[in-house]
Parts: structure tokens; C-alpha cells; sequence
């Protein structure tokens, strides 16, 4: 049995008012459209729903029974309408992000502490997984939006550029007169050991990539997990290694990293903040992506 979601309205309000006329004005229509609603509804359910006196309508039996389901069914519409507007007022929510350990550390931390003070009743949910990783994560529908190591190219993303970053080289303390010395150039840099991530990250393939576009092939003594691991084994001396200069300020600044200069800095790249191409975003969503730059 296929029912019009609008008759039950006009039978919720003729029960609530007793009265045709009065449900009419209601719902801003005609009451002949009441009367000829009930007909319908009544024809569909195969019997009566009220009885019609002089001083308005009651209800029948069957129509007591219904009246206790629609009021619930109206109550839970309720209930979820006050969801939705909260959610919109940013009361409640949840925002689910994808970000690798080392964007999510240097870059989303900060803006993660202002979106909890600023909205305490969204929950934030955080998963850490590399650039690729997050990508396909996104398209799964899995987050809401990933922040990324830039270039991306997906025809189902939409990508914002957002902030700058400048790779540097360095070493530890026992690396100084490199430090101090002439610019490395790309082909003297593989005469040292070098530190280098894991096959697999967006930075590991920026990185050879671009070695590659200058004829070089980097051949690295150490492939590490993450960038807090290869900013470790460069301060222990266990070689030289690519790290973003913004993430290892605090390093430089004690001694225990020194910066090594080359003839040719890598190019810049940016973070870029990335959602899926066509999917709108909830109002949570919308608040928090406005306080990334």
C-alpha cells in the first residue's frame, strides 16, 4: 500500500485541532483539500478514521490507534530536525580528516586545538596515513576531506593549495664543515650516506623524481618510516637527510641539525588541503577548512 507522507500531516492536525476547518488553517489550504485528504487516506486504509459531529470530528478507534504512531513518527521528525540544526549551529557533528603523522603534527595540530576550543561538540576523528593512502581514503568516502604533499592529480579531487614548503638538507653536529663549506651539488651528494623515507610517500616520490629530472639516481643507507625517524638518525650522524625547514626550526636553532647548502635547493611545493569533487560538505566540515590558510 503506497500512502501520500502529506495525508498523514492533514490527519495529524484534524486530530490535534478537532476540526477540519481549523486544521486548514493549519496547514494554509483549502478545507475541501482536508476533507477530500481524509477520503483519500481512509479509502487507503480501509475504514474510518473519524467521526463527524456537530462541533467537529473525534476520533475512531482505528483512528486512536494511528494517531499514536504518527505522534511518535512526528516527534522523531522533530528530534532530528533539532539534530540537523544543532549539527548546523555546530553543536554536535563529527569531522573525520586524513593527514600523514608529519602534516598532521607540524601543520593540522594547532588548527585542531582552535576548532575544539572554538566548537567543543564536534568530534574530531584523525586517521594518519600517507598522501596516496589518504587520497584513496577520501574517494571511499571514509573522511571528509585530507590534507596532502602536493602534487596531487585526481580527476575526483578538489585540491586547495595551501601552505608553502621548502625542503632543506641536512646532518648532524659532526656534519659542520659540510655545513660551513661550498655548495653540494646533487651528484656529490650520493658520496655520503644518505637518509631518505620509505618508497611509497608522496615525499619519497617528489624526491626522486626530482633527482631523476637531473640525471641522478639517490641511493639511500637508510629507508625510514616516518620524518621524525629521519630527523633522529641525521641528529645521531647516521647520515644526511631531505626535511621540510619549517619542521626542524627548533633542531637548527640547538645545533643539533646543521643546514648543508646546495647548487641547486629543491623547488618549493605547498600542503594542499584535498575533498572529493562534487560531495557537499557539512557545516562542521565547511568551519573548520575555513580556518586553514
Amino acid at each position: 500500500m503506497e500512502v501520500n507522507l502529506e495525508w498523514y500531516r492533514v490527519f495529524y492536525w484534524i486530530a490535534k485541532t478537532g476540526s477540519l476547518s481549523k486544521a486548514a488553517e493549519q496547514l494554509h489550504i483549502t478545507q475541501p483539500a482536508v476533507s477530500h485528504t481524509v477520503k483519500q487516506l481512509e479509502s487507503a486504509l480501509g475504514g474510518p478514521l473519524f467521526f463527524r459531529t456537530p462541533r467537529g470530528v473525534t476520533l475512531t478507534a482505528e483512528g486512536t490507534v494511528l494517531l499514536q504512531y504518527i505522534e511518535q513518527a512526528f516527534l522523531s521528525v522533530q528530534i532530528g530536525e533539532k539534530a540537523i540544526a544543532e549539527m548546523n549551529n555546530l553543536n554536535t557533528g563529527e569531522i573525520a580528516i586524513g593527514a600523514s603523522d608529519t602534516l598532521c603534527k607540524h601543520f593540522l595540530l594547532p588548527y585542531l586545538e582552535q576548532f575544539h576550543e572554538l566548537h567543543p561538540g564536534v568530534r574530531v576523528r584523525v586517521t594518519n596515513r600517507t598522501t596516496p593512502e589518504t587520497i584513496n581514503l577520501l574517494k571511499e568516502g571514509h573522511i571528509d576531506f585530507g590534507i596532502v604533499s602536493l602534487p596531487v592529480t585526481d580527476k575526483q579531487i578538489n585540491i586547495r593549495e595551501s601552505t608553502s614548503l621548502q625542503d632543506c638538507f641536512v646532518g648532524g653536529r659532526g656534519y659542520q664543515s659540510l655545513a660551513d663549506g661550498p655548495p653540494l651539488s646533487l651528484e656529490q651528494i650520493n658520496r655520503y650516506p644518505l637518509l631518505l623515507l620509505e618508497k611509497g610517500s608522496r615525499t619519497r616520490r617528489y624526491l626522486d623524481d626530482y633527482a631523476s629530472s637531473q640525471g641522478i639516481t639517490f641511493t639511500p643507507e637508510f629507508e625510514l618510516g616516518s620524518v621524525d625517524l629521519l630527523v633522529q638518525f641525521a641528529r645521531s650522524g647516521f647520515g644526511l637527510a631531505f626535511v621540510i625547514r619549517n619542521y626542524v626550526q627548533e633542531e637548527l636553532g640547538r645545533g643539533d641539525l646543521v643546514e648543508i647548502p646546495l647548487t641547486q635547493p629543491l623547488p618549493g611545493r605547498h600542503i594542499g588541503i584535498a575533498t572529493l569533487r562534487g560531495v557537499p560538505l557539512s557545516s562542521a566540515t565547511k568551519s573548520f577548512l575555513s580556518l586553514l590558510p
